[in-house]
């Protein structure tokens, strides 16, 4: 039996193995700030019903307060090292400091929970995971490889980096980043191409991509509007192109599909 994944826009996806509900990095308001969702509706309430839900990092549309606030009490919650110490919003989530609170666990590179019977270790990504544009660097940007009845990757936001299929390790199934939420990509990043490079590293016989086509700055909807529309499109022609022993599903917004496993 393989792997079910869910996504539900952004970097939000439900991964189902072996009896396991995970959930990574729930961003689900129709608006943050200065961004817009523009395509999907807003997740519906079942989308937070998660054994564990995991953070790559502390940006704040990946590790979301509101999001995480509409999470079950007692809810497990893993996030990078150092996470409260960075974003004291947590401890408010915290089910040490309010009964009906998040059962939060911090991890490092290297460091593996159990959760049920699936397996989750903390991977490196090459990201800034600072809260904020500028201020100290506390805590990493981690992505995450859940072991099961499959190998799932969740990249979380990263940019390809020498050492990335030596720090992942074989992956059924890869949920890579192709795109972002504005006009342009900064450094630590995968658009399109370098996420069908990454492809190429890891060797997974399935992939699915996912940061794009979400949300969108307010006011800037003219603006590069292929940013927007166009990288799932072009990573599965990228894909075709540098590794098309792999299998690309093009969800859409709540879309399922099985993936992984044994064939």
């Amino acid at each position: 039996m393989g792997t079910v994944i869910t996504w539900w826009g952004h970097a939000a996806c439900t991964v189902e193995d072996s009896g396991v509900r995970l959930l990574t990095d729930p961003l689900f308001v129709r608006r943050m700030a200065h961004l817009r969702r523009r395509r999907g509706p807003v997740p519906p309430p079942g989308a937070s019903v998660a054994d564990a839900v995991l953070i790559s990092h502390l940006h704040s549309d990946h590790l979301h307060l509101p999001s995480l606030a509409g999470l079950a009490p007692g809810t497990r919650l893993i996030v990078p090292r150092d996470a409260e110490r960075s974003v004291p919003g947590l401890r408010r989530l915290d089910a040490r400091r309010h009964p009906a609170g998040l059962r939060i666990t911090e991890v490092d590179v290297g460091d593996e929970v159990e959760i049920g019977a699936v397996r989750v270790r903390a991977v490196p990504a090459s990201h800034d995971g600072r809260r904020l544009p500028v201020g100290p660097h506390r805590s990493p940007a981690l992505g995450y490889v859940i072991s099961g009845a499959s190998r799932t990757y969740f990249a979380g936001d990263t940019g390809l980096f020498a050492s990335m299929a030596d720090a992942v390790g074989p992956v059924d199934v890869a949920l890579l980043p192709v795109g972002g939420w504005g006009p342009r990509l900064g450094a630590g990043h995968l658009d399109a191409g370098r996420a069908a490079e990454a492809l190429v590293r890891l060797a997974p016989r399935a992939a699915v991509p996912v940061h794009y086509g979400t949300y969108w700055p307010i006011g800037l909807d003219a603006v590069r509007p292929y940013e927007f529309h166009g990288p799932g499109d072009e990573f599965v022609r990228k894909a075709a192109e540098l590794a098309p022993k792999v299998t690309v599903h093009l969800l859409r917004h709540g879309e399922s599909v099985a993936a992984g496993g044994e064939p």
